[in-house]
């Protein structure tokens, strides 16, 4: 045991140990051992600040417009038009459904209608000689507009078989091949515009009275460390969920580059308000059972005062009563003063 007491390592704990304890002993022990002795400290000037009042949520990323592309008939894919993940235009023609059978009617009912109107114009030139009846003109219009409806369903049923965009957007995977027989509903691929994410999230129905459409709204993703997507709210829901008494809410973001997509979780901030207010360092607090404080520099000396506290943020804390525009509060130090004990003011933070 002596041996252990004249080692260098339980010397230098004993000295570290003596260190810590004079660095945390109370000012006022320290001036009654050797005279008075102001506690150096690092101080703050209370003033008006900007504080951002943000609510924090998470939301769920969907496309601009969305839709699953399927087969409306049952038939044999004659040819694609298309590869996975392609940007295509409105209209674009991804797909052509076998249609010899509605090329054959139409084309029939064409040929029809073409020989009606021959006889239209024939009987008609007959009229102005009073070469034919009334009723025989009558009836060949009546034939020429009843042709003229087949030639529509024909060509209705010829468009079925062409399956196109019906907005400009990302394809997504292909699910068929040419030749295959596809049902009428089976999906052949999908379509999502990703000009603009939709996103969706939740908050409590407190923040009813201070969100609004138009709102500007921040977003992160952990696909993108470090980096921020604004936007704006689009639509608040008119109806309040019940059971989690919280309001939906749809925000509109710029995605030109479509690095954003459906189904991402993103961490929304949402800005309501800005307080002009008074703010302190968090670390100028001093708790004492429920109630906080702060040291005030008055004439060099520590005055402890109570004070109220308004919204947190990292770092910050609002101040809604006890101190006032240019008050000096201590920030650095707090820990070694006590009420009345003089202080050297290093500096002041900004």
């Amino acid at each position: 045991m002596p041996n252990i007491l004249r080692s260098p390592i339980w010397f230098g704990f004993i000295a570290l140990a003596i260190f810590l304890a004079y660095l945390n002993w109370p000012a006022e022990d320290q001036q009654r051992r050797g005279g008075p002795r102001a506690t150096p400290v690092i101080t703050q000037v209370v003033s008006q600040q900007s504080l951002p009042i943000t609510v924090e949520a998470l939301g769920t990323g969907r496309a601009n417009e969305s839709i699953t592309i399927a087969a409306q008939d049952s038939e044999v894919i004659e040819a694609i038009f298309f590869d996975d993940g392609q940007q295509v235009t409105q209209d674009t023609l991804l797909i052509q459904l076998n249609a010899t059978q509605e090329k054959a009617r139409l084309n029939e009912v064409q040929t029809n209608l073409d020989e009606a109107l021959r006889q239209l114009v024939r009987l008609q030139n007959l009229a102005q000689s009073n070469a034919t009846s009334k009723k025989l003109l009558d009836e060949q219009n009546a034939r020429v507009e009843a042709l003229r409806a087949q030639l529509a369903v024909a060509q209705a049923n010829l468009a079925d078989k062409q399956i196109t965009a019906p907005f400009s957007g990302v394809l997504g995977l292909r699910n068929v091949s040419t030749g295959a027989f596809v049902r009428a509903g089976e999906v052949l691929t999908t379509l999502d515009d990703l000009s603009v994410l939709k996103m969706d999230f939740a908050l409590p129905e407190k923040h009813l009275s201070t969100v609004a459409i138009g709102q500007e709204v921040f977003a992160t993703s952990s696909a993108y460390p470090g980096e921020t997507f604004a936007g704006k709210i689009m639509s608040i829901d008119s109806r309040i969920d019940p059971v989690t008494r919280s309001i939906n809410v749809r925000t509109l973001i710029d995605n030109a580059d479509g690095r954003l997509r459906p189904g991402m979780l993103l961490k929304v901030v949402l800005q309501k308000e800005v307080l002009e207010t008074l703010v302190i360092d968090e670390k100028a607090l001093v708790p004492d059972e429920d109630r906080q404080f702060v040291f005030k520099v008055v004439d060099g000396k520590a005055v402890k005062t109570q004070v109220q506290l308004g919204v947190r943020r990292p770092g910050k804390v609002q101040i809604l009563d006890g101190l006032v525009p240019g008050d000096e509060v201590v920030t650095q130090g707090t820990l070694r003063i006590r009420h009345g004990s003089s202080l050297n003011v290093l500096s002041q933070e900004g």
